[in-house]
Parts: C-alpha cells; sequence; structure tokens
C-alpha cells in the first residue's frame, strides 16, 4: 500500500494497465551466470522457485483479471523438473511464452516439451550474436553453439521461437549480422527483440531503471509482486504478498497516480 491509505477493494480488470502482459519468475538458479543478468541468475543462486501449485493460481488469476499473454522466466526455468507442467497448464489456457538460453534442449528435456507443444506455447530464446565472438563474451565460452543447437533442435521440431538481443560492446556493431542469421534460420524479423542493457543486477552500466522511467507489467515471483520484470529488487516491489494479484494491481494503480501527480515513486507499505 502506499502512503495512509486503507487497504482498496479489490477489483477484477485492468483499465489502469496499459500492458495485458503477466510475468513470472520460475526460479533464479541458472546453468550460466551472465554479467548483465537482471536477476542475478547463476549456477550458485539459491533456487527460490514459484512452485508447480502457485503457477497455476497465478494462471487462473491472471486470466481472471484480463491479462492475455504469460510469461515465464528465471533463472533457466527448464532446470525445473515441474517447468512442462506449468506450461502445458498456462498454454491451455493462454498465450504463453517462456524465456530460455536453449542449451539443455535435447534427451529427456527435448522430449518432455514436444509432449506439451501447442500454438499458445513459444519459446524465447537469448542470442546475442551472429557468431561465438559476439555472443561468448557475456554468455559464457561455448555458449553460442549449445544455444544454437537448441534453437535449430526446437525450429525441427516445430516450435514458435522468439529471439531476443542485448546489447553489449562485443555486438553493438554487428547487430545486422545476427539479424541476417536469424533470418537464414527462417525466424522473422518481428520475432526478434533487441534491449539495451540495464543498470540492474549484476549490470554496473546500462540505463537506470525505475518505477519513474518504465510502464509496470505485472511481475510475480515467490517472495511477491513487482513492478516490472527488469527488476525484482526491494524498490521495485508493489507487494509482499502472491495473493491476491488485485491487491498488487491496486498498488500499482496508486503508485502510477502519484508519479503522474509528483513524477516521483512513492515509498511503498505493505500491510
Amino acid at each position: 500500500m502506499t502512503g495512509s491509505e486503507s487497504k482498496p477493494q479489490p477489483y477484477t480488470a485492468l483499465p489502469e494497465l496499459e500492458s495485458k502482459h503477466l510475468w513470472i519468475y520460475t526460479n533464479y538458479d541458472c546453468n550460466l551466470r551472465c554479467p548483465y543478468c537482471l536477476a542475478r541468475s547463476s549456477p550458485q543462486e539459491p533456487r527460490r522457485e514459484i512452485g508447480l501449485t502457485t503457477a497455476q493460481r497465478l494462471v487462473d488469476e491472471g486470466i481472471a483479471l484480463g491479462f492475455e499473454q504469460i510469461f515465464f522466466t528465471g533463472g533457466e526455468p527448464f532446470i525445473l523438473d515441474d517447468i512442462y507442467a506449468m506450461l502445458g497448464y498456462a498454454s491451455a489456457r493462454i498465450q504463453t511464452t517462456v524465456l530460455t538460453n536453449a542449451m539443455l534442449f535435447r534427451g529427456a528435456r527435448l522430449e518432455k516439451l514436444k509432449a506439451i507443444k501447442n500454438d499458445r506455447l513459444s519459446i524465447q530464446v537469448s542470442l546475442d550474436g551472429g557468431c561465438p565472438e559476439h555472443h561468448d563474451p557475456y554468455r559464457g565460452k561455448g555458449s553460442w553453439v549449445k544455444t544454437v543447437e537448441g534453437i535449430k533442435a526446437l525450429l525441427e521440431a516445430g516450435f514458435k521461437v522468439k529471439l531476443s538481443t542485448t546489447e553489449t560492446p562485443a555486438n553493438l556493431e554487428h547487430l545486422a549480422e545476427i539479424c541476417a542469421f536469424h533470418l537464414d534460420l527462417g525466424i522473422p524479423e518481428d520475432q526478434h527483440i533487441v534491449r539495451p542493457l540495464a543498470k540492474r543486477g549484476f549490470s554496473d552500466e546500462g540505463m537506470g531503471v525505475g518505477m519513474t522511467t518504465i510502464q509496470p507489467e505485472l511481475t510475480v515471483d515467490c517472495e511477491g509482486v513487482f513492478w516490472h520484470p527488469i527488476s525484482t529488487d526491494h524498490d521495485m516491489q508493489v507487494n509482499n504478498k502472491v495473493f491476491p494479484l488485485a491487491d498488487a494491481i491496486q498498488n500499482i494503480r496508486q503508485q502510477l497516480d502519484a508519479i503522474r501527480r509528483t513524477g516521483t515513486a512513492a515509498p511503498m507499505c505493505f500491510t
């Protein structure tokens, strides 16, 4: 809650939120340790997983509140055994995208993913270059080859594949090359996102981001609800409870009003 106002009544629509995207952090551990990672994910990071039951309830509440797309992110979601059940449950009900480095798609993991393939499910892969020299400096030696192998396996299996590229000093002058590369793979330009570095998480360079600089996209992890998936730092938290989601939406509504009136974000107080 903001200020000293009493707890608002939940509501069942999203007129105050421009975005109809609901983001879920499934976990925080990862098979990579990228030096610009917004979530501070690494192989050593505690898992802090959302859990299947919570993810399913988030899908149900999100749909009831009018969200149109759900995004699963991490960490690396495909470390989790129950990610397939999460994605299967969500994509049976709503447009669903999962973010991944695509390095684990072989053997049993790939077969489990194939078993839930459907038209509502998309796989968004992080690829920072059209060759190892533009990708590996920030993702780790040998990661480009494994990621491209994963992308090709997904495409061969008939999945909808999107790509996301983070601008870095290693690839900034070579973005045209990655565009040519993904077009050769058969991934169209409108399925490729290029985003700048943000000064959050592990990154000590890039653009500064906060509640006053980016529009909210409701984001949930095991510890509460946040303004935007770009950060689950404390200053971006809008509720310390996951449910009901309507409470967090109301908090965001109040914060948006404060920003419009004053130009600054009010301190968030949780009950």
